[in-house]
This record gives C-alpha cells, structure tokens and sequence, in this order.
C-alpha cells in the first residue's frame, strides 16, 4: 500500500506541538489516521483539512496520542465532537495508579487517591478518553509491538512507561531509589528546570561548523514524559519504509531501535524520517542516528530519505541548526513547517494546490553551548 504523510502547521513563537494526517491504502480505497492534535485551536484546522482533503464526512479509522503533553492532546478534543474515530490509542495514566503505586514516594497512597490525584492533573486526557467513550471509540494502549493501521509500535513498552510516569511533571514525586534500581531514571522536569534552560537558550551564541566537524553530542536529556512519546515503523510499497519519533528522546530511540532489531525491522533504509521534538538537541545524538538512519555520508553524496520536522513558525529555538546539519550529513533532504503544511506523497498522487517544497540547507552557522 501507499503512504503519504502530512505534517499541519501547529503553534507560532515558542508553541509548539504535533499534528500529523497519515493517509494509507491506495487513491480510491484508503483510510485516514490522525497521529497527534496540537493545541486546542489545531482541532478546527484538522477539521477544516479533513474535509477539504477528503470530504465532509472523512472519518478517520485511528487517532494516536503520541504522549500526554498538552501541545499533543489539546486539539483532539475537537476532533472527538465532530469527526468519527474508529480507534483511540494512547496512555491514560491514572487506570495504571495501582500497578505503579510502589514507584510515587509517598507510600501513603491508596489506589483511589493516587488515580484521583493524577487524573485531577490531566483534565485534558480525561475530556479525550470522555469523548471518545461517548462516540463508540474502541480505546488501546500503544506499547510496544502492537499494530496501528499499517504502523507497529517500537517504544515505549509497558515495563518502561510505568517506570517513567512518576517522573513526568504532573505526578506525585516519585521514589529516584526505586527507579533508579530498575534503570530507569530519567529526572523529574519541573517548572525551574524549564525556567533555566529557557534563560541559557535564549543567551546561546554562534559558532562554525562545517561538513565533518558535527558539533551535536551524546548525552541530551528529555524530559520523562517525552521519553514515553510512541514511536512507529512503517513498511509500505517499493521498500518504502517510514519512521515516526514524536518527542522521543535518546532513550526512547534506543529502545526503537533495540526492539526493531530483535524484530527484524530494518534500519538505516528509511524513505521517511520524523526528526524528534522538533529538531530540539536533547533529543538526537551522533550514536543513536548512527544506529536509527546510517552514519554519517562524505560531503557531496547524494540525498537519499525525507526528514520532516515540525516547528512553530517565528521559533528561534527550533529548529536547531545542529539537529537539521545531522540528518543532512546522514543523507537527508530536510523540511520544516514552520507556519506551513509538508506532505510527504508516499506512492499517492499529489492533490491539486500543493506546490513541490524546497529543502533546508546545510548551515555553516551554528548554535553553541557550553
């Protein structure tokens, strides 16, 4: 089967967020899936392209919530009043109080009283799982091996999401002993942590790079909650294969990898290939890329797979220049939406009104850091 892939504009300035049309099948026998809804005013503008797209009454046969940020989730809400969904897929993290009980350090609580006090912290998952309820939406939990449409799921698996949802910023404090004896410590982001980092982002200076001198490193740190963002595999007609890695970081894309291996999914031949968190540096390093999508080519090698990232428009944080010089020295031909939609065809034949995107350059001007 065909697929294309269709990134929507989400957020301006520092907002932003995922929206994601998945069409699969063939032009006159497809079905449609929603990968993430952005923010509440994303909801009409997935509306509004659905039926300008596909008709007034397209329904779409699976939506997905990559992860529980509200950047993800707000606009679903919209969707899920006006548009028929066949399946929901996401993490409802308050059904899974009791069987992660013994990793919040408060070893006070009861069952009803931790679900209660997280649910109270994720109202806007709570409308979701209520709307869809109210439609007939079949729910799923999206770990790892499971198949959505064409797609399978290569992280996170139930034993790592339970591990990081106490250190996600919306739960009770966690017990680190607990965690950290499994392996699993991720941290626990707070709003000083975001302050911080926002102030030594806003302050980063300039620097050169060229072609083999990549100044992106191991060692980012995502936060817990965007370490548990589902990541998809897709294997499509003529050997087009396609990798979707919302806002995993290096630990969720280590893990996709893993998972692909003891699969047999191949790696390192990606057509199509999301570019994390959009384009932030904590997500990506030269090991994982190595490992995901080849390494790096010598200078002049053609381009030979599409890497999408989706960034507000009027962001100077992302994007980063590093995070895109990466993917470009590993063959990749680079596009961001930046205030407008990308599609990625995939075998389907293109819709009248869209126009063939230029790709990113390879920058020679970088962002620093100490």
């Amino acid at each position: 089967m065909h697929c294309e892939i269709e990134f929507l504009p989400v957020g301006a300035g520092s907002k932003a967020g995922d929206a994601i049309v998945v069409r699969y099948g063939y032009d006159h026998d497809f079905k449609l899936m929603l990968i993430d809804g952005g923010h509440a005013s994303t909801g009409e503008e997935i509306i509004e392209h659905l039926h300008a797209n596909f008709g007034k009454d397209a329904s779409l046969e699976h939506v997905l919530l990559t992860h529980s940020d509200a950047d993800h989730a707000s606009g679903l809400r919209t969707v899920l009043e006006r548009v028929s969904v066949s399946n929901l897929w996401l993490h409802i993290p308050w059904l899974l109080a009791e069987e992660v009980r013994h990793l919040f350090k408060n070893k006070q609580w009861t069952e009803d009283g931790l679900r209660t006090a997280i649910k109270a912290e994720y109202d806007i998952i709570s409308e979701v799982v209520d709307l869809a309820r109210t439609q007939g939406t079949t729910l799923h939990y999206p770990f790892q091996g499971k198949d959505i449409g064409p797609f399978r799921v290569c992280s996170p698996t139930w034993h790592a999401y339970k591990h990081l949802l106490p250190q996600f910023e919306k739960t009770p404090d966690p017990d680190q002993a607990a965690i950290e004896a499994a392996g699993m410590w991720i941290r626990k982001e707070s709003a000083i942590t975001k302050m911080v980092e926002a102030a030594r982002a806003a302050i980063q200076s300039w620097t050169t790079e060229s072609w083999d001198n990549e100044r992106l490193r191991d060692g980012g740190v995502t936060s817990a909650s965007n370490e548990s963002s589902v990541v998809l595999y897709g294997a499509f007609e003529n050997a087009n294969t396609v990798l979707l890695t919302g806002d995993a970081g290096l630990n969720g894309l280590r893990w996709s990898a893993d998972y692909a291996d003891k699969a047999g999914l191949p790696l390192q031949l990606f057509s199509f290939v999301q570019i994390p968190h959009h384009g932030s540096r904590r997500n990506s390093g030269p090991t994982v890329l190595n490992r995901l999508i080849g390494p790096k080519l010598p200078q002049g090698t053609g381009e030979r797979y599409s890497a999408y990232v989706s960034a507000p428009v009027n962001d100077d944080q992302h994007p980063r220049r590093i995070v895109l010089n990466a993917f470009k020295r590993r063959g990749g031909r680079i596009y961001a939406t930046q205030g407008g939609k990308k599609v990625y065809w995939g075998g389907f034949a293109p819709r009248p009104g869209y126009s063939t995107a230029t790709g990113l350059p390879f920058y020679t001007e970088v962002e620093e850091y100490t």
